[in-house]
């Protein structure tokens, strides 16, 4: 594996800065791989990950203390693999040149657009999917032509491990390279001059992403996080909001970066909510947060960060409320932390103010829609945002008067998994885009051609002006 821990910052950067330079220099010399070609390497890469499905599961296993198999099936594996499917089918679509518009007095001439590779893709991955959010870029890298660097989180170093193994079996370093370490390299990493990169992580990081890469001018999708919050509309099935966010904001420990952060019921409702998602919760799991189903907290930094918000909002008399199962069983588990609603919250709060990732969940209540909607507006755009309600006006004011990276309706975080779609934030939740030909677009480069005759009707619109050129004026102008 490429750790670079113990090397000194400047061999760090030499290292990185000489793969960097030996992936240009191919992809210059081999030019763009052909339509062929990326299909053999979404393929590969597709093989790969299903002949490691178990290593996969294990290796996150030992990262997180506990997380289901399933979970890591589903949501790691699984979504890749689909999301790889999708660039098959799509690739030749993706790939096709675009016919544009050229004017009368420009004629005869064509205009076209094609998608050239960008060369080599900087990818940061975090931990909480860390096969995921790692390879759904690379393979949309590839796709686009393209050849990469990764840099993981430091924080999940079995499942990085196999990563490491299976890359590099299945690809030269001019093509994949992949680089582990802690914050020594991932500084050296931002400073790179990739042709573009893409970071996955929180907000606070990605500002000194993105003020690195400047150096270089280098251009970054940035998909961070931030608060998600949930509208519930009063005339919607209490019970089945609550299942959904139950869903939403639980799986992984809730320790996604678009699951749900707050949620906002109405006035009336505030009681039926906390009964109802307790029963969702106790349905997901049934054997409650000590249980092989539940995620721990992958850390014990992370597990103490969110202690200490849950006792900050007891301190400024927030009601606090652990739901479920035996929550008590959270405390038998090492970094394990029960399902847990907050009530009476304020902005004064730390819980409201900072990303949450985890299984807390702040409630707080509305009047009516202009007053949640204005509440959400107020802060800074949000990565998701979920609207449980009805085709009606209230659904309408909140998909026209909020602005979020992506709007979920009557459910949670699945859109994350919609393939098709564009997955990205907005302002202080990111910017850019993956996924679907948004994603192929983000590693490519729209290249503009302009192709004209030898005698073009441009030519009668220049000096020495004539006759003719005032009667074509005077019909392009009227």
């Amino acid at each position: 594996m490429n750790t670079l821990n113990e090397l000194p910052t400047e061999t760090i950067s030499l290292t990185l800065n000489s793969c960097l330079a030996k992936q240009r220099a191919a992809f210059l010399q081999e030019g763009p791989p052909t339509i062929d070609q990326r299909r053999n390497n979404l393929k590969k890469l597709r093989s790969a990950i299903l002949e490691n499905k178990q290593q996969f599961e294990q290796a996150v296993m030992l990262d997180f203390g506990n997380r289901s198999a399933h979970e890591t099936a589903i949501m790691d594996i699984m979504s890749v693999v689909q999301g790889i499917d999708y660039l098959l089918k799509n690739l030749r679509r993706f790939m096709r040149t675009q016919k544009r518009h050229v004017p009368l007095n420009f004629q005869p001439a064509r205009a076209y657009v094609t998608y050239q590779p960008l060369g080599v893709i900087g990818i940061m991955s975090p931990w909480n999917y860390p096969v995921a959010l790692a390879l759904m870029p690379l393979a949309t890298a590839l796709a686009a032509g393209n050849r990469a660097m990764i840099k993981p989180s430091e924080m999940t170093p079995a499942t990085n491990k196999v990563l490491t193994s299976i890359l590099s079996e299945i690809f030269s370093t001019s093509e994949v390279a992949i680089f582990t370490g802690d914050i020594k390299v991932s500084t050296a990493f931002t400073e790179l001059a990739f042709d573009h990169l893409l970071f996955t992580g929180s907000t606070q990081v990605g500002r000194h992403v993105m003020r690195a890469a400047s150096e270089n001018l280098v251009p970054v999708t940035l998909e961070l996080g931030g608060k998600s919050p949930v509208i519930i509309d009063a005339e919607y099935p209490i019970e089945h909001a609550a299942k959904e966010v139950a869903y939403g904001k639980l799986a992984n420990g809730g320790q996604i970066c678009i699951a749900p952060d707050y949620v906002m019921v109405h006035e009336t409702q505030l009681d039926q909510f906390l009964t109802a998602y307790d029963k969702a919760v106790r349905k997901l799991y049934p054997n409650g947060p000590g249980s092989t189903q539940f995620t721990s907290v992958i850390n014990q930094h992370h597990f103490q960060r969110l202690s200490n918000l849950i006792e900050d909002a007891k301190i400024k008399q927030a009601r606090v409320v652990e739901v479920g199962v035996n929550p008590q069983q959270a405390r038998q588990r090492v970094n394990t932390l029960a399902p847990t609603v907050v009530f009476n919250v304020n902005d004064e709060m730390n819980i409201m103010q900072e990303e949450i990732f985890g299984p807390v969940l702040p409630v707080m209540t509305y009047s009516n829609m202009d007053d949640a909607i204005a509440y959400i507006n107020a802060r800074p755009r949000p990565l998701a945002l979920y609207y449980f309600g009805h085709d009606n006006l209230n659904r309408q004011k909140v998909m026209t008067r909020t602005t979020s990276g992506n709007l979920t309706i009557n459910t949670t975080i699945l859109h994350y998994v919609i393939e098709d779609l564009p997955f990205g934030g907005i302002g202080p939740s990111g910017m850019g885009s993956y996924h679907g030909i948004e994603g192929f677009r983000t590693m490519s480069h729209a290249k503009g051609t302009l192709e004209f005759r030898k005698w073009n009707m441009s030519s009668v619109l220049r000096a020495p002006f004539g006759p003719l050129a005032d009667f074509i004026l005077k019909a392009l102008l009227r």
